[in-house]
């Protein structure tokens, strides 16, 4: 299986998403885990706890759900790539690493 990472082609990879929240943006609004509390709670203040287990397809819709809705735009998918040595790569909702 191919997998295209920017211009490069790597072999025999395999892709999977997970939820990071940019604890900088966020304000606490908890529309995140509202829509995905499967991996999302929040602490006292309202701020979330993003579990950071690897997103299975079934789930998947939930979490592209609570990254579009985010009304600060502080969470986004992140890719992990297993057999390589790039760990993140941008996926959903991370804007700035996508123009790079």
């Amino acid at each position: 299986m191919a997998v295209r990472v920017g211009t490069a082609v790597k072999i025999g990879t395999a892709v999977s998403q997970r939820v990071r929240v940019d604890p900088i943006r966020c304000d606490g609004h908890g529309v995140c885990a509202e829509l995905f509390p499967e991996r999302i709670t929040l602490d006292d203040w309202g701020y979330p706890i993003v579990d950071d287990t690897p997103i299975d397809a079934r789930l998947l819709p939930h979490a592209r759900r609570a990254v579009e809705a985010c009304p600060v735009i502080a969470l986004r998918l992140e890719r992990i790539m297993r057999g390589s040595g790039d760990s993140r790569a941008p996926a959903t909702g991370d804007r700035e690493a996508a123009a790079r």
